[in-house]
């Protein structure tokens, strides 16, 4: 059997190769897959431990994990247009060649700046995976394209388990910036391979537009509004100084929806928020995404704070471990959230899990004195956040119409990133808030401060829920 009975019309595939050969290029992607997974989930465990190393407080610390989410927000909107343009391979290959310019560079940096511009050129690597899934689908007939990227999101996902895994190991054997280092080196070997086993793809002519006025105004946006709440809140920054951070995060903000409106192919269309269903879904997962952003912020802190005091003075391995059926969990509640949603609906699915989210974190509010206790909310929380936001993109893609499924479908998945990095930002912002005078670290005040807004955050979505029913009604 040839290589084209492997593949559609059009695939660009040298003659003589064989099918093993293209099943060879799915499992190089399937490993750079992997090794990006792991890179992007280093930080989580570690996080406690590269606050101390460059000594930085909670909420500059928060901005270190944010820099990947909002370079990510910005990418993935443009990253399958970039690969229309030039071709999805030379695309993914250029990509490659910036997340691992920004691992190296992550991996050498002597102090949070160079961190920081690291990560945001590590970001690039969430527009992959939608990136890859195009250069499957046009490679290979529907049944194997559906088996391929399923093999790929499983290796990603499977890669953030490994990255929460050893990022401790790594960072106390050798040193933090060998986490980094490492899977970086993983990422460019298996780019080699891919760009040698890979076949190339045409570019596809088209008239429209890359929105890069939309993409440059969203991360100054962003990056505006995240470094503003850590200078806010660490204090000392004159009224004056904070005023004029407000005027310009507001000029910004306003500048983007201006040319979003008015730009005949953005980045985020947001005239699709005028459509009842879609305003919905946003705002729920916006408000279920920055209640789950606080989490993961919130737990690896309490796990590292001193056993002297309210903590458990746990190391980062140790951390990585606490933290690992969280995220096996979450990862399984995608698949979850699908299921469930088509069986009881997405209204009744997100009232449960805000239930459940709010539950979970009054209870750790009030009762945070032993390790179990951390491990079964970050569960619970990573379950009910994946299952409620899941839903409602699974409902959101059945419910516009066919031609817009593709749009609406991504402003959700913006929505989700970005919810994810202000939950996290506001969760840093509150433990830089709160110290203790004499030691600098957060007070056990600020946690349960954190754990309680948390929960009224994730509240939020019942209000949300029973106003789109009034609406329905209407």
């Amino acid at each position: 059997m040839t290589a084209t009975d492997d593949a559609p019309a059009g695939a660009v595939l040298p003659r003589g190769r064989t099918v093993r050969f293209g099943r060879l290029w799915i499992g190089v992607l399937g490993i750079l897959a992997l090794a990006l997974g792991t890179l992007q989930s280093v930080v989580e465990p570690a996080l406690p431990l590269l606050q101390r190393e460059l000594g930085v407080s909670p909420a500059e610390g928060a901005l270190v994990g944010n820099a990947v989410l909002v370079a990510g927000a910005v990418v993935t909107p443009v990253a399958g247009k970039l690969g229309d343009r030039y071709g999805g391979k030379r695309v993914l290959v250029w990509l490659m060649a910036v997340v691992s310019a920004g691992g190296l560079l992550a991996g050498l940096a002597p102090n949070l700046p160079v961190l920081l511009l690291g990560q945001v050129l590590q970001g690039v690597m969430v527009g992959v995976l939608p990136l890859s899934f195009i250069l499957v689908r046009k490679h290979l007939p529907v049944g194997q394209s559906q088996a391929a990227i399923g093999v790929v999101v499983a290796l990603f996902t499977g890669g953030g388990m490994v990255g929460t895994s050893v990022a401790g190991p790594i960072a106390e054997g050798l040193s933090w910036h060998w986490m980094f280092a490492l899977p970086t080196i993983a990422i460019i070997a298996a780019t080699l391979a891919v760009t040698r086993l890979m076949p190339h793809d045409p570019p596809i002519r088209s008239d429209d537009r890359i929105d890069w006025p939309g993409a440059v105004l969203l991360s100054g946006t962003l990056l505006v509004f995240m470094i503003g709440l850590v200078r806010v809140t660490s204090g000392g920054l004159s009224p004056l100084a904070a005023g004029v951070i407000v005027v310009v995060l507001a000029a910004l903000a306003t500048g983007w929806v201006i040319v979003e409106r008015r730009a005949a192919s953005p980045m985020v269309d947001l005239r699709m928020l005028a459509k009842p269903a879609v305003w919905h879904s946003c705002v729920l997962t916006f408000v279920i995404t920055i209640s789950s952003g606080m989490v993961i912020f919130l737990l690896p802190q309490l796990f590292a704070v001193s056993a002297d005091g309210y903590g458990f003075g746990v190391s980062t391995t140790d951390i990585g471990l606490y933290l690992l059926p969280g995220a096996i969990v979450g990862a399984a509640s995608d698949s979850v959230g699908g299921f469930a949603a088509r069986r009881y609906g997405s209204r009744a699915v997100v009232i449960v899990s805000t239930v459940v989210t709010t539950a979970t974190m009054i209870a750790l509010a009030t009762t945070h004195t032993a390790e179990w206790q951390l491990v079964l909310a970050k569960v619970l929380a990573a379950f009910a956040a994946g299952v409620g936001t899941t839903a409602l993109l699974a409902s959101t893609a059945t419910t516009v119409d066919a031609e817009d499924t593709g749009i609406a479908t991504s402003l959700l998945v913006v929505t989700r990133v970005i919810g994810v990095a202000l939950g996290a930002q506001v969760g840093g912002a509150i433990l830089a808030a709160v110290t203790d005078s004499a030691t600098g670290l957060p007070t056990e005040s600020a946690f349960v401060t954190g754990f309680v807004v948390a929960g009224l955050v994730g509240a939020l979505s019942l209000l949300v829920v029973r106003i789109r029913k009034e609406g329905v009604r209407a």
